[in-house]
């Protein structure tokens, strides 16, 4: 199953921009991008966003 940043960031508890600016910044190599430039995240990133967020 694939997440949009608004559905990862719902399911995390952090706002959507969150995720954008840890993107920009490089902190997530692994998301990857639809034709369209959507970010498309998995469950395997919301296991690793998880434990990421008490880092951050």
């Amino acid at each position: 199953m694939t997440y949009t940043v608004g559905e990862m960031a719902k399911l995390l508890g952090v706002p959507a921009s969150t995720l954008r600016y840890y993107d920009k910044e490089g902190l997530l190599p692994f998301v990857e991008r639809s034709p369209g430039g959507a970010r498309i995240f998995r469950k395997n990133d919301y296991v690793w966003l998880q434990v990421r967020r008490w880092i951050f």
